[in-house]
């Protein structure tokens, strides 16, 4: 079994809320508000499908961050009024299969989106400025500038496409426009009003807006259609000497293909808050690209979005097993 950190025991027969895995403190949070409404926490580090099976089998709610919940996980639940995932992408858990079984998946839209937007505008900033090598350039002694006059760049002469306009991808484009820089957008649910009226250009296709833009920032889920879409043959179609970044999900981007951009020169630079396979190995030759910022997955993380998520995630497991109506569901379960 995963080790057990957290259990709150009103009453034997208290409904329980299964927390999968996690990766902060503690969960004193959730077993507050588990608590007052006179629930079991019962929270384990799940390093398996056997140990989540045992887990969420008879429990009426369940939370998860990065546990695979697949399909042998949730036909396993027996009592489970919803699945409520930490963070906005739900990608590790089937949703099909929660929605054969008629369990509501809920995800919390509205945490982060400031700070991963922030997050993407400093990644942009810090290539365009060469921020990172010139701050390693001086520590090791040396004067002057780390990287050829080539690779510096005013944004009001480049254009920065951003792929997907929901929340943050809008986001980006408010922190965007006051440095003049062109933006394009393509995103094929936005309206070209919604586009133009935000200050930014649509592109008719993800090709035009890979073959215009000097910087290239996706913002969407990660889906069948959009897993591996930055890949060798539209790495190919981007501009020479673009710079790729990406705060959403690691498996848009086949690492493969980007790290053969990366060396051939294709792409100039990255800046990588994800990657796919997360943590990311210790002897991947992407740790060691000088032309790379890599972050672990860090750009959602601020005190106030975290209590945001795990209180939010906490109240729906809540209100789910009280039968109040959720807001969230991702998987049409009503």
């Amino acid at each position: 079994m995963g080790s057990v950190v957290s259990m709150s025991h009103p009453t034997s027969n208290a409904p329980k809320i299964a927390v999968t895995d996690w990766t902060f403190a503690d969960l004193q949070l959730e077993e507050k508000i588990a608590s007052e409404a006179g629930f079991v926490l019962d929270a384990r580090q799940c390093r398996s499908s056997e140990e989540l099976v045992a887990l969420c089998a008879e429990a009426d709610a369940v939370i998860t961050q990065f546990a695979k919940l697949d399909a042998s996980v949730i036909d396993a639940m027996n009592k489970a009024r919803v699945i409520v995932r930490y963070g906005i992408g739900v990608d590790n858990v089937d949703l099909e299969a929660a929605r054969r079984r008629n369990i509501p998946v809920c995800n919390i839209p509205e945490y982060c989106v400031d700070e991963v937007a922030d997050h993407t505008l400093a990644f942009i900033l810090a290539m365009v400025r060469q921020v990172v090598p010139n701050s390693v350039h001086i520590r090791a002694g040396r004067w002057g500038m780390a990287t050829p006059l080539e690779s510096m760049a005013a944004m009001k002469d480049l254009t920065v496409g951003i792929m997907g306009f929901g929340r943050i991808g809008r986001e980006v484009v408010r922190r965007l426009s006051p440095f003049k820089c062109r933006i394009l957008v393509f995103d094929p649910v936005a309206t070209k009003e919604a586009i133009t009226s935000a200050g930014a250009v649509p592109a008719g296709s993800l090709d035009e807006l890979l073959r215009a833009s000097d910087i290239v920032s996706p913002h969407c889920p990660s889906l069948p259609s959009t897993k591996g879409i930055f890949n060798a043959s539209s790495i190919a179609t981007m501009k020479d000497g673009a710079v790729f970044i990406n705060v959403g999900r690691g498996d848009l981007a086949d690492s493969a293909a980007l790290v053969d951009a990366l060396q051939s020169g294709k792409l100039r630079g990255a800046a990588l808050d994800v990657f796919d396979p997360e943590p990311i190995p210790a002897d991947h030759p992407i740790r060691k690209m000088p032309n790379v910022i890599l972050a672990a997955h860090i750009a959602s993380a601020s005190p106030s979005s975290f209590r945001t998520l795990r209180e939010t995630a906490a109240r729906l497991a809540v209100m789910a097993v009280r039968g109040e109506q959720l807001h969230s569901v991702v998987n049409g379960v009503v």
